[in-house]
C-alpha cells in the first residue's frame, strides 16, 4: 500500500534514510486513511439526513449511520493499537463494519428508497476504503499477531 518513491523520479530521494522515508509514507498514509473514512462518515450522515421520513428508511438508514460511523471510529482505534493482535483484531471490526455500510446502501437502493445516482460515489468509495482495509488485514499475518 506505501508509495515507494524512485530516486530518479524524486532526487531528494537520498536525503532520509529508508528506514526513515517508509516510515513518512506510512505516516502520510494512514492520515489519508484517516481523513477518508472520516469524509465518507460526513458524506452518510448527510445521506441519512436527506432520506425520507418511512419507517424503513429509518430502520436502514439508521444502520447504516451506525456502520459508516463506526468505520471511522474503529480506524482511529487501529492506528493506536498497542500490540499486532489488537491491530489485527481492530482492523478486523474495521473491515467487517465497511462491508456492513456498504450492505445497508444496497439495501436502500434494491429497496427503492434512495436511487444508485445518488450514492454511486458513496458506494465507490466505502468499495475502495473495503478493498485497502482487507489487504491490509491480510497482510498481517499469524506469526505477527502473536
Amino acid at each position: 500500500m506505501h508509495c515507494l518513491l524512485n530516486h530518479s523520479i524524486n532526487p531528494s530521494f537520498n536525503k532520509y534514510p529508508p528506514h526513515r522515508t517508509l516510515k513518512m509514507e506510512k505516516i502520510k498514509f494512514v492520515q489519508q486513511m484517516q481523513r477518508r473514512t472520516k469524509d465518507m462518515a460526513l458524506r452518510v450522515i448527510r445521506l441519512f439526513q436527506s432520506l425520507p421520513k418511512t419507517d424503513e428508511a429509518r430502520i436502514i438508514s439508521r444502520q447504516l449511520l451506525r456502520s459508516a460511523t463506526s468505520v471511522t471510529a474503529n480506524y482511529r482505534a487501529v492506528c493506536h493499537a498497542r500490540s499486532q493482535a489488537e491491530y489485527f483484531a481492530k482492523l478486523s471490526l474495521v473491515v467487517e463494519e465497511a462491508d456492513e455500510t456498504l450492505f445497508w446502501m444496497e439495501l436502500l437502493v434494491e429497496a427503492d428508497i434512495v436511487s444508485t445516482t445518488k450514492i454511486q460515489n458513496l458506494m465507490t468509495e466505502l468499495m475502495e476504503l473495503l478493498a485497502n482495509f482487507s489487504i491490509a488485514r491480510k497482510n498481517t499475518s499469524q506469526d505477527k499477531r502473536k
